[in-house]
């Protein structure tokens, strides 16, 4: 175990909250700083509700409107929020015009993160509408999207990312890695798009460095949100040797992948970074018992107001909420509009930068330098549900339980961006 790392107590896997918003809310509110109280902000939710991918934003759009009731009944600002749901077919094409009818609209808050080309996409339309339109600004809200390029490189004044990004949940993970002696042969599986590209770049790198003996033994990359039938890929990986896989995938290239593991008997490690995103639980099962890792910003054994939330989601919906980045949109975006005493994308974003707010991981800063939030990281392991913990995720009898926290410190890694302000 490095000696930076905190082990944590065994529990589940949904990012659930210690007592987040309303304790933290009051310090605000006593400001009085209410000028904007009653006023509704309008935020366009970008993501897919069509295709492989759909289930997932059926989901996170699901998890934007609940917690927007949660919030609206109680926030610093005294706003009201309202979602805008816009389906953009995974395209960053379709994000582009998604985008244009939300602004023709009025919406001066967008939010997507299922894509860092579409992520891209918007960041460049919202750099290029602001510069034009000075009055009629618009912020971009990142909860997913985590290429580094685009706190870096491609970093914009106006562009807000509340995940972790690919380097730093990598930094975390091999920190962790480093320390298992039974991993020896790594086989990198990513989709072939930024995220990941950045994954095998970043575990290369990062393995190398902290553990020179470990060999990758395969590398593939494969089209996004197409493949249906990962029977190939795994008998790669078999034949390798790997006993262990990294992999980025997401959605149903995740679980579509697990499952052909799964059928094809293959009894190595998979460390991932979605492995609670909607569908994948479900093809885990038990056969993936003590064998698939999570390296996320969240877990669900962290109590406090959010677990009651997330128990109430789960019982409206029969569904698992597991973005945690929407309650750090709201809780941020609430608290930046209370401090400017205006709804207004210009005063809220210099209210942003900088702003240091407890969430349901501990204490978070969205940094100035980049507008990378700066949290605590989870590794978690998939695991039967006990009397203990009794969360079943996605109703299977099993759940994901901590394994090691990370501090903001460890997983922080450096940037490039030359904020243009």
């Amino acid at each position: 175990m490095s000696k930076h790392s905190k082990r944590s107590i065994p529990g589940l896997h949904l990012p659930l909250v210690r007592t987040l918003s309303v304790a933290a809310f009051a310090v605000v509110a006593a400001t009085g700083a209410q000028a904007q109280k009653g006023e509704t902000v309008k935020i366009a939710w970008i993501d897919p509700l069509s295709g492989l991918m759909a289930p997932v934003g059926q989901n996170q759009v699901k998890s934007f409107q609940f917690f927007a009731e949660k919030f609206n009944a109680s926030n610093p600002a005294g706003v009201k929020f309202e979602i805008i749901a816009i389906d953009n077919k995974l395209s960053p094409a379709e994000s582009l015009n998604a985008l244009k009818s939300a602004i023709d609209q009025g919406v001066r808050y967008v939010t997507q993160g299922n894509g860092s080309g579409a992520a891209l996409a918007i960041i460049d339309a919202v750099n290029k509408h602001n510069e034009r339109n000075p009055g009629k600004e618009v912020l971009y809200l990142n909860h997913s999207a985590v290429d580094p390029d685009l706190t870096n490189s491609k970093c914009s004044y106006w562009h807000f990312r509340f995940d972790a990004d690919t380097s730093m949940k990598m930094e975390a993970l091999t920190t962790f890695m480093k320390d298992q002696p039974d991993i020896k042969k790594v086989f990198l599986l990513n989709q072939n798009y930024a995220h990941g590209q950045q994954v095998a770049k970043y575990a290369k790198e990062m393995l190398a460095k902290k553990r020179p003996d470990v060999q990758i033994v395969g590398e593939d990359l494969h089209p996004l949100a197409q493949v249906r039938d990962f029977a190939p890929y795994v008998a790669k990986i078999k034949a390798a040797g790997a006993d262990s896989v990294i992999t980025g995938n997401w959605g149903s290239d995740l679980a579509l992948l697990v499952k052909a593991a799964n059928e094809a008997g293959y009894n190595g490690k998979f460390y991932t970074y979605y492995a609670g995103v909607t569908g994948t639980p479900t093809a885990i099962g038990a056969g993936g018992a003590g064998r698939v890792y999570q390296i996320s910003y969240n877990h669900n054994s962290l109590g406090g107001q959010t677990e009651q939330w997330a128990n109430e989601y789960k019982a409206k919906f029969n569904d698992d909420f597991y973005t945690g980045s929407v309650l750090h949109i709201y809780n941020a975006l609430s608290q930046a509009m209370a401090m400017a005493k205006s709804t207004d994308p210009v005063k809220v974003a210099k209210a942003l930068e900088g702003l240091k707010f407890k969430s349901f991981n501990g204490d978070v800063e969205m940094r100035k330098t980049d507008h990378q939030l700066q949290q605590t990281l989870f590794l978690t392991v998939w695991q039967k549900a006990d009397a203990k913990r009794s969360y079943s995720v996605e109703n299977t009898g099993y759940n994901f339980a901590p394994v090691r926290t990370f501090d903001p410190y460890i997983s922080s890694t450096p940037t490039s961006c030359q904020m243009k302000r």
